[in-house]
């Protein structure tokens, strides 16, 4: 599989300027720590950029979306159709995430990674692996061509964010069962067998619902464990393989935000995760190439009952949290104004000499 570019070395942090901006902070008019995280997001924010200062004025926004033939097994309170009519709505901008992008001024791209039968619309990208996966619960969701195509669309789109000249980038998601498939990845790669431990509602399940979900999540994982027992060449080690992870039980959508995740760290564009399929999306993509956490914010801690154990995984912390279970990157467009004020204080704050005030 071509995929060297995945494992190309990530862009370096300017430690200078972290220092210069950790300096700042001890001056500035405040007891020292005051501010909080909002702290060490400006002094992320300027290692990043390199800057005593930092800025955040570019930022871009890819949605993918794409169906999951997992849905057959009713693990969705919403019928499939909903992929491609919600794909619909964001271009016509009344999805959430379609006013928040405006509202902060963000550029918002939707990229169709393969929802089923969705005609060419204008203001989609087509970027299509198929037309949607395959039953994970019966048969791979993809074949290792599909994989590839789900991988170069998430990179493009981390390459159209640099060409834009992107200070951030966020990456959101649609597709219908896809918390499935995310879920499924997720008690995998951190070897959690017991799958009620992180399945969630979803789009809205009932306790019943929630359990026939784990009930298939479970049919999933042995399915995973059969289907490389058949593979006598692989190794043990090559068995949490995250890209045959991704072939076997992945969504398009989530590939290729892995991808994305990666080739924006390469580039020096952070990254800041939305909700639980991204969440799971990023432990891929850190699980590929662990340097690329340095170039990762966490936006929230959603209502998504596995998502808070996957954050604590990864040894991170959410910088808010609301009870959102949306996605589409709608979590992680409401942090924006918190970000940009933090980098405001940062920078137009006085220091304790500008302003004369003792600070001992």
């Amino acid at each position: 599989m071509p995929l060297n570019w995945i494992h190309h070395s990530i862009a370096s942090i300017d430690k200078v300027a972290q220092k210069n901006a950790e300096t700042r902070q001890a001056i500035l008019t405040k007891p020292a720590g005051s501010l909080g995280l909002l702290e060490n997001l400006a002094i992320q924010f300027s290692a990043w950029q390199g800057v005593e200062k930092p800025e955040l004025k570019q930022i871009h926004i890819s949605i993918f979306a794409a169906d999951h033939g997992v849905a057959d097994e009713g693990v969705s309170a919403f019928p499939q159709i909903v992929t491609g009519e919600m794909v619909k709505n964001f271009i016509a901008g009344g999805a959430a995430i379609s006013v928040l992008a405006k509202h902060n001024q963000a550029k918002l791209e939707i990229i169709d990674v393969g929802v089923k039968n969705l005609p060419k619309l204008n203001n989609v990208i087509r970027a299509r692996a198929g037309n949607s996966t395959q039953n994970i619960a019966q048969m791979n969701a993809m074949n290792e061509a599909q994989l590839q195509q789900a991988l170069q669309a998430g990179k493009e789109a981390a390459e159209r964010a640099n060409a834009c000249h992107a200070q951030l980038f966020i990456g959101g998601e649609m597709g219908i069962a896809n918390t499935t498939s995310a879920t499924a990845i997720a008690c995998e790669l951190l070897d959690i067998p017991d799958t009620t431990i992180l399945t969630g509602a979803g789009t809205g399940l009932d306790k019943t619902g929630i359990k026939h979900k784990s009930n298939v999540i479970s049919s999933i994982l042995r399915r995973y464990k059969k289907e490389l027992n058949k593979q006598n060449n692989l190794t043990s080690q090559q068995k949490s393989d995250p890209l045959t992870l991704l072939l076997i039980m992945g969504g398009f959508e989530i590939a290729a935000l892995v991808a994305a995740f990666i080739r924006c760290p390469q580039q020096g564009i952070p990254v800041l995760v939305d909700g639980f399929i991204t969440t799971v999306a990023a432990l891929v993509a850190i699980n590929i190439n662990k340097d690329v956490k340095q170039w990762m914010l966490f936006s929230h801690c959603s209502a998504e009952s596995g998502h808070k154990k996957i954050l604590s995984a990864l040894e991170v912390k959410a910088l808010i949290a609301l009870q959102l279970r949306l996605g589409e990157a709608s979590g992680a467009a409401i942090v924006i104004p918190l970000i940009k004020q933090a980098l405001a204080l940062h920078n137009n704050m006085a220091t304790f000499a500008e302003a004369e005030v003792s600070n001992s």
